[in-house]
């Protein structure tokens, strides 16, 4: 009788690391999924960046001082900010060094 209720119990085991292999998986996909966003983001802000640059530095170089490119060129890099700023307030922190005293990895 207690031969059977070990094999029970460890045939749950079984299933639960399994479960456990499973969702460990998926974590390590989602965390792939949100560091390739975040790097696609900060492109972003780059990419923005330059243009509001390009034509400050254009509106510059050609001595026009059009108050309407003049606020175009601000809001490009306010906006540019913004994301900046939302990237960095949503990107993770970096990963605890092991030997931390956090809990153990599988």
């Amino acid at each position: 009788m207690m031969r059977g209720f070990v094999i029970m119990r460890a045939s749950r085991l079984d299933q639960i690391f399994n479960q456990l292999g499973a969702i460990m998986s998926a974590l390590d996909d989602l965390k792939a999924e949100v560091a390739a966003t975040i790097s696609i983001e900060q492109s972003a802000v780059t990419l923005i960046q330059g243009i509001a640059q390009q034509l400050q530095d254009a509106l510059a170089n050609a001595g026009v001082n059009d108050p309407a490119l003049v606020e175009l060129t601000t809001q490009l890099k306010s906006n540019a900010d913004a994301l900046a700023a939302a990237v960095s307030a949503n990107t993770p922190a970096a990963p605890l060094a092991s030997g931390d005293g956090s809990a153990p990895q599988a």
